[in-house]
């Protein structure tokens, strides 16, 4: 089925100055509530700019008897030849089966679904970092087999560098070398990124087969962003931050399903699962969050004046993450649900990812000589063994390392929340004081994560350890994990993560695949489930880890 779907339908044309378009593109879906879904594609003629008026329907049945829904819209130039329409008046918790067609011409026919009413059970299948030159989409493929309901991808649907970046050595071989090949700056630029991500066939099936609710990270636009810039962004040589911002954004809403506004750089928004969940999707990118804080700076953390001016910068009360306006939404949002879950939807790791300075120190993944790799396993040994000791027979070393103040506990990613202490205080603060089950869904490491969200005391040490909920975080679709950077063997990695981080359940260092989230009035169940390649067509999927939360 998911084959038929993603496959189009051309009806025979007129010819001569009858040009039929072509829907290069597939279709898709997006952002459902309860009466209404997004319905995208894109459609142009092959030797005319002109615009395509299309006509779209919605229909009970694949094969268009019942049809409860249509209209008209127009794929322009000034979109990029893409077409959004917003189909009301529909039934909740139903699927229903759309198209698109002009002249003689019909798309692809796509599946979509609505929210429920009332629902006992919503199952979401967590996508994150798909980068096209890394290796074929065979998770994508994985999803749309799957019995998910909807998709949520969250961030990193494309990648911006150019097409000898990051993780593209074997793009070449595998034919999927990027286009255009050198890194984006423009609109033309993330317009044909997005179509050569929308090309790929395992995208055409994923998109016709579910709706996708999705939110943007850093390389939509450019590497580790921020509000104000970039890493992978130079003023001086690729010009305006404010106006490479502006085209990412406009190429994102023209190229994705999402249910667009006025300003669109306001991403943040809810969906309301008949009762069982409040799903809010955040920007946790550049809307509101202030630039990170180098983490190189921690290989020279030495002595306490310096250990105490690093946590004094990451605790700074002023520092955000998802700004004022987006975190008092959210705040109001939480408040108003009366939802058995609220799931944040979002980029980055929420959980306490906290090593201790004296392995930090020592694990320096710029000096990979083999004298740096027995330092660092010495530094984790010394840390793992003090703390599997009873406090009363710890040696002086031992409890030097196990003492906070001696030897505090620093996260390694600034990128994520573990930059930015006071924000996420605030933000588990808010979940405790409300009584609200919280679950968090994260992507952008590339690795999957199952961890607990307590709190840290910053404002009230009394509530230093108290647990707020769980997170659950995908792997990626494509991109290169831990495995990729670090000189250690895969389970020494996970067995130094899961040894050290204190709230840290379970890791996965290696593996590509995506997370399936089912949630009932009783549980939050995780299911992460991998691909054995992404270097082959072939692949073979399996269940790699299970995890339940009851809250």
């Amino acid at each position: 089925m998911a084959t038929a779907l993603a496959g189009g339908v051309a009806l025979s044309g007129c010819g001569g100055d009858d040009e039929e378009p072509a829907f290069q593109y597939g279709v898709a879906s997006g952002d459902p509530l309860a009466d209404r879904v997004i319905l995208w594609t894109h459609a142009r003629y092959p030797s005319s700019a002109d615009p395509v008026v299309l006509r779209w329907q919605v229909a009970e049945d694949a094969g268009f008897a019942r049809i409860v829904a249509s209209g008209t819209v127009s794929a322009s130039a000034a979109t990029g030849h893409t077409a959004k329409a917003d189909a009301t008046g529909l039934a909740p918790g139903r699927e229903y089966f759309y198209r698109f067609s002009a002249g003689g011409t019909r798309s692809a026919v796509g599946s979509t679904r609505t929210l429920p009413a009332n629902a006992t059970e919503v199952k979401l299948a967590v996508l994150s970092c798909s980068n096209y030159p890394a290796g074929f989409f065979n998770v994508y493929a994985e999803v749309a087999r799957s019995d998910a309901q909807f998709a949520l991808h969250l961030g990193d649907y494309i990648y911006e560098y150019d097409a000898a970046g990051f993780a593209s050595a074997g793009a070449a071989a595998l034919g999927r070398s990027s286009q255009p090949a050198h890194e984006l700056l423009t609109l033309d630029d993330y317009r044909a990124r997005h179509a050569q991500y929308k090309s790929d066939a395992d995208s055409k099936t994923l998109h016709a087969r579910m709706p996708m609710i999705a939110v943007w990270d850093d390389h939509e636009v450019a590497n580790d962003a921020f509000k104000d810039g970039a890493e992978n962004h130079d003023a001086a040589s690729e010009g305006s931050w404010a106006a490479r911002r502006a085209a990412a954004l406009q190429a994102y809403h023209e190229w994705m399903p999402i249910r667009s506004g006025a300003d669109l750089g306001r991403i943040y928004r809810s969906f309301d699962f008949g009762g069982l969940l409040s799903l809010h999707m955040l920007d946790t990118r550049l809307l509101g969050r202030d630039a990170q804080i180098d983490i190189a700076a921690l290989a020279g953390l030495a002595g306490p004046a310096a250990q105490a001016a690093a946590t004094a910068a990451f605790s700074s009360p002023t520092r955000q993450l998802l700004g004022s306006e987006q975190a008092a939404w959210l705040t109001a949002q939480m408040a108003a649900s009366t939802a058995t879950w609220q799931v944040l939807g979002q980029q980055v790791l929420t959980a306490r990812m906290e090593f201790p300075v004296s392995v930090l120190a020592a694990l320096n993944t710029s000096d990979t000589s083999p004298a740096a790799q027995a330092a660092g396993a010495a530094a984790v040994n010394d840390y793992l063994t003090a703390k599997a000791t009873p406090a009363g027979l710890r040696t002086p070393a031992q409890a030097a390392l196990m003492n906070p103040a001696q030897n505090p506990l620093l996260g390694y990613n600034l990128d994520a929340w573990d930059g930015y202490l006071a924000a996420r205080e605030t933000l588990l603060g808010t979940a405790l004081q409300l009584g609200k089950k919280l679950v968090t869904l994260a992507g952008d490491t590339h690795n999957a994560w199952h961890a607990d969200l307590s709190l840290k005391g910053l404002a009230n040490p009394a509530l230093a350890g108290v647990k707020v909920g769980e997170e659950f975080a995908t792997s990626s679709v494509s991109s290169p994990g831990l495995e990729s950077f670090l000189a250690l063997p895969s389970a020494q990695v996970k067995a130094i993560f899961e040894g050290v981080v204190d709230d840290l359940h379970w890791m996965d260092p290696s593996q590509r695949g995506y997370l399936k989230m089912s949630f009932t009035p009783t549980q939050a169940r995780g299911d992460w489930f991998f691909v054995d390649t992404i270097t082959r067509r072939s692949y073979t999927a399996s269940l790699g880890r299970t995890a339940v939360y009851t809250g």
